[in-house]
């Protein structure tokens, strides 16, 4: 509990150093950016036990019907071709799904998880129609999942998932600009590089400016976790559509 506590520190303390960086290039020649998105994924999760394997999924059709959403921010500091990219996304779901095993097994998941990805961008390529970036860094993963599982006529069985860690991540960004007013952006990120942890993601979206300060936002994501927790191997899994706003400054 102690080692989650001294992690979720450090998490909160590099979002605060990066905050009082970019405070304090007020007059430097750094821009920002923040962005909020509305996020309606599928959710995938999964947690190896003595007995089995458990697989709790919300589907994209039963998340809209339950309302059942992802909040997802990020931040981006640029200087020249410098960049800082922050995104931080938390999920809080809970549902159920007919189990493998005896007839009328039921399963209800209950889902707690947070994560931070924070990367130092250098630019390789600035036309005045395509921009990339290439960046490293790392991402931060906490879950507080629970897996209760209820066979037909027998009391229920509860697994869980209580932990927290780091895996280092580089990933490419790239953004096109077809008109003044419509672009669109690319990022794709690989992490993990050892033995029982690995993760990804994609991001996709189309781009409006309404004007020099406001963006508008609509596209798809993917991320995925696999990691191993005492020795069982523990997934998570998102992916749907977002819609967001950019605020440029």
């Amino acid at each position: 509990m102690a080692l989650k506590q001294r992690l979720k520190g450090c998490a909160a303390a590099a979002v605060f150093v990066s905050a009082a960086t970019m405070a304090s290039a007020q007059q430097s020649d750094w821009s920002y950016e923040a962005t909020i998105y509305l996020y309606m994924p599928e959710t995938e999760t999964s947690i190896e036990t003595a007995s089995g394997t458990l697989e709790g999924t919300l589907s994209f059709s039963d998340a809209l019907e339950n309302l059942d959403f992802a909040f997802m921010g990020t931040m981006a500091a640029t200087n020249g071709q410098w960049s800082v990219l922050a995104d931080y996304n938390y999920t809080n779901l809970t549902f159920g799904n007919t189990a493998l095993g005896p007839a009328g097994s039921e399963l209800e998941t209950s889902v707690k998880t947070q994560f931070l990805t924070a990367l130092l961008g250098y630019r390789v390529r600035n036309d005045r129609s395509v921009k990339i970036d290439l960046a490293g860094g790392f991402r931060w993963y906490s879950t507080d999942t629970e897996f209760t599982l209820t066979p037909g006529g027998a009391p229920p069985q509860t697994s869980s998932a209580d932990a927290s860690w780091f895996d280092p991540v580089v990933g490419v960004r790239a953004r096109y600009f077809f008109t003044d007013a419509w672009s669109g952006t690319g990022y794709i990120d690989y992490g993990g590089f050892r033995s029982g942890s690995e993760t990804w993601s994609v991001l996709l979206t189309a781009d409006y400016a309404i004007n020099d300060r406001w963006l508008l936002r609509g596209g798809y994501r993917y991320i995925s976790f696999d990691h191993d927790i005492d020795g069982g191997n523990y997934s998570f899994d998102q992916s749907g559509p977002l819609i967001g706003a950019t605020y440029r400054f």
